[in-house]
């Protein structure tokens, strides 16, 4: 108790000193957050979606509406939640982050994800696994920005955060810059279990969805452990491929 007052005390002291900025524009901070309010009206919600894959929906239908994709094929994982479509300002966020070291941005995403799904009051899952980057490519960017987003996450919503028991075990070439095909081909067989995860229900975390190829292939690992639920949590969800 005592440690969690000193940290709240810190906290509140360096806001003074530092107030946050906003990352986009520069404005002065929302919320304690580093996004201004007019940046934050900006983030195009992803509202309606479907509930598998959050595929953005038209505006018509409804959150409970199963895309016609999902009908035909179901995914292996449950339940799909993204906090926006891809698009500005969020998939700068998202790139700035992963290809310029922009760490603070990961905080940023997770904190706006977790006071999101807070407000949905969905069921909340025994642990978070954020999606693993291979060796090779760990080395080369420095860390993993699944692993930075889903950091927050877990400390806002009190939920286990397990970065160790799944790895990625073949280095594939980066998804965004393959076909719809050449993504399946390109991630089967990445993932593998290094321990046991003994959870039931599982959340696996990304920054972007497309084909959903990737989060679909971790899923399939996951449950062959043994888990019943395996549900994704995203920051973006991008328009799939035709």
């Amino acid at each position: 108790m005592a440690i969690k007052l000193v940290n709240k005390w810190m906290n509140n002291v360096l806001f003074r000193i530092m107030p946050p900025l906003c990352t986009v524009c520069g404005a002065p901070g929302h919320n304690k957050l580093d996004i201004c309010d007019g940046c934050l009206m900006d983030i195009a919600q992803n509202r309606p979606a479907c509930p598998r894959c959050a595929l953005p929906l038209e505006a018509t239908q409804n959150n409970a509406n199963v895309c016609g994709q999902c009908l035909q094929h179901p995914p292996i994982y449950d339940h799909s939640y993204a906090l926006a479509i891809y698009e500005p300002p969020i998939d700068r966020l998202i790139q700035h982050l992963k290809f310029n070291n922009k760490l603070n941005y990961a905080r940023l995403l997770g904190m706006l994800m977790a006071a999101e799904i807070t407000r949905n009051s969905g069921e909340r899952p025994d642990v978070i696994i954020p999606v693993p980057l291979h060796p090779q490519r760990l080395r080369q960017r420095g860390f993993n920005q699944a692993l930075e987003i889903a950091r927050p996450i877990a400390q806002q919503l009190t939920i286990p955060l397990n970065n160790t028991s799944c790895v990625r075990i073949k280095a594939t070439t980066e998804q965004s810059s393959l076909s719809a095909r050449q993504r399946i081909d390109n991630i089967k067989g990445a993932f593998a279990l290094r321990a046991d995860i003994s959870a039931q229900h599982v959340v696996i975390i990304d920054d972007v969805m497309t084909t959903g190829n990737t989060v679909s292939e971790l899923a399939r690992v996951i449950k062959q452990a043994g888990a019943n639920r395996v549900d994704v949590w995203l920051c973006a969800r991008a328009l799939a491929y035709p």
